[in-house]
């Protein structure tokens, strides 16, 4: 598997990156635009991401502007829903209002944090990535 995390605190990204190696190649941004670059790139090498992990509150650009970018791209070339990437959004932001708004941009599962390891491999599971 493939995967990106686009997350800013090096702790949660130190803890992250172990985390997901066990699963996959793992590449790390510290903000959104670092993350919808990778995944261009990705895409350009034809060896697109399986899943991205998006922090919501990064500098530069935020999760949501990220998510937005990564579909707008997917859009672009034409990649049908069925083969869109797995996007986890990872954040301690558990309001309503930005569950709904991360799934109205096209989130693909909402993870709050602390990351809950149990948890978080259920979801890959329930994705079908483990």
């Amino acid at each position: 598997m493939k995967i990106l995390l686009a997350e800013d605190d090096f702790a949660t990204r130190k803890f992250m990156a172990g985390f997901l190696s066990k699963y996959g190649e793992c590449d790390i941004t510290v903000d959104g635009m670092e993350a919808v670059d990778a995944f261009l790139m990705a895409l350009e090498d034809k060896e697109p991401y399986d899943l991205v992990c998006l922090d919501i509150m990064m500098p530069v650009m935020d999760g949501y502007q990220a998510l937005m970018g990564i579909r707008n791209l997917e859009k672009e070339r034409d990649i049908p829903q069925d083969k869109a990437v797995k996007v986890i959004m990872t954040t301690a932001l558990n309001e309503e209002k930005n569950v709904k708004m991360a799934f109205e941009l096209g989130c693909t599962i909402y993870s709050g944090k602390p990351i809950d390891q149990e948890r978080f491999e259920q979801a890959m599971k329930k994705l079908n990535l483990i």
